[in-house]
């Protein structure tokens, strides 16, 4: 995880937030151990934007990975910060139900949920499947 934390650090530096100054920046460890990394990159027609999560995974599928097996996020804020409703449906697109993701600011208070608790109920491939 500390390869992730890293990561995360490193990368939210470069996030274009020039509107809210509220950086984030995400890091992802697919199946191969590859970690890719992503920022917020605000754009000022919101909500045009794209979120550190989402960048992050974007990353990966271009490298031509497609199963996250560890996330982290970290954010500038007094308490860790979830990802977003889309990015957690995102995520679990990637991701099993228990996949870690850690939530933490950088001053290092870190929360720990897995998929299945972030997104409860996740809508997903096999409600694609049959007749309704």
């Amino acid at each position: 995880m500390d390869e992730l934390k890293a990561a995360a650090l490193k990368v939210r530096e470069n996030a274009h937030a020039p509107y809210s100054n509220f950086k984030v920046g995400a890091a992802l460890r697919a199946e191969d151990g590859t970690v890719f990394v992503g920022c917020n990159v605000e754009n000022v027609a919101y909500p045009e934007g794209t979120c550190a999560e989402a960048g992050a995974i974007a990353a990966m599928v271009a490298a031509g990975q497609n199963r996250i097996t560890e996330a982290y996020v970290v954010a500038g804020s007094p308490m860790p910060v979830t990802p977003c409703g889309g990015c957690r449906q995102k995520l679990a697109e990637f991701g099993a139900g228990d996949v870690r993701v850690t939530m933490a600011t950088t001053g290092g208070v870190e929360q720990v949920m897995t998929l299945a608790e972030l997104l409860p109920g996740a809508f997903g491939a096999a409600h694609m499947d049959g007749d309704a």
